[in-house]
Order: structure tokens, then C-alpha cells, then sequence
């Protein structure tokens, strides 16, 4: 089960990197078909932040996204979270909100968070982290 990090979701509304745009789509048509996604509350909320205020996107398409990524399991918000949360950012370094991805990924059982963020290949919690545009920017360099 993979875990989708925000950054996904938002890049597959930002048109200014249509590579990225093209992947993320593929990726949540995958997980929107298969089910095996997994997202969080924290997640819609900073997507909503960064369509609403960054993207300029409408609040009705917002809403409507969110809807449609709420069909995925969603890991919610909770005391238990924020406290494992603070357990992982001591344990790695890194900071509180991505220590809540990787809290909720390994909350939902995940195997894999996609995302852009963090060590790519690193092991956290269990939950490995794959970059999704790593091999095409390995690729690009050969």
C-alpha cells in the first residue's frame, strides 16, 4: 500500500510542470482504480492551503478533489498521531509535518510514501520513501 504525500496531490493540479503534472495524474488514477493509496487529513488540508492560496484554484474544485481522494483510506488527526509524530521527528530529524506523513503512513500500514520530500530510498518507520521522479531525472542525465 503506498501513502501519497501532499505534494502529489499538487502537482497534479500545477500546470507549470507538465512531466510532473502527467506522473502525479497517473499516479492518483492508479490509486483511485486500485485502492491501494492510502492518504490523511493532513494531507487535504495542505493541499487545500496550496490550491486556494498558491494555485488560485477554485474552492468548489477543492472540495470536490478532496471528495474523490476521500473514496482512498485517510488516516485522520489525532492526539496519537501528533504524539507519534513528535516520537518520529525525534528519531530522524526531520521536520513536525513531515514527521505526520510518515506517522500516518505507517498509521495506515504502508509500505511506500510517494513524495518528493525527505530521503529518497530511506526506510522510516518501516515505510520506505520513493521519490516518483527520481528515475526520470536519473534518466535525464545518461
Amino acid at each position: 500500500m503506498d501513502f501519497l504525500d501532499t505534494n502529489i496531490i499538487v502537482y497534479a493540479n500545477d500546470r507549470r510542470d507538465p512531466k510532473k503534472q502527467k506522473r502525479c495524474v497517473e499516479l492518483i488514477a492508479r490509486a483511485l482504480q486500485t485502492r491501494d493509496a492510502t492518504v490523511s487529513t493532513q494531507v487535504f488540508f495542505e493541499f487545500a492551503n496550496v490550491a486556494l492560496s498558491k494555485l488560485g484554484q477554485n474552492a468548489a474544485v477543492v472540495r470536490r478533489q478532496i471528495e474523490l481522494l476521500s473514496s482512498l483510506p485517510v488516516i485522520p488527526q489525532s492526539a496519537a498521531l501528533a504524539i507519534r509524530a513528535t516520537e518520529i521527528k525525534e528519531l530522524y530529524g526531520i521536520s513536525f509535518w513531515d514527521a505526520g506523513i510518515v506517522a500516518a503512513a505507517e498509521a495506515g500500514h504502508c509500505t511506500r510514501i510517494l513524495s518528493e520530500d525527505l530521503n529518497a530510498g530511506q526506510v522510516y518507520c518501516g515505510v520506505r520513501l520513493v521519490n516518483p521522479f527520481q528515475a526520470e531525472e536519473k534518466s535525464k542525465k545518461f
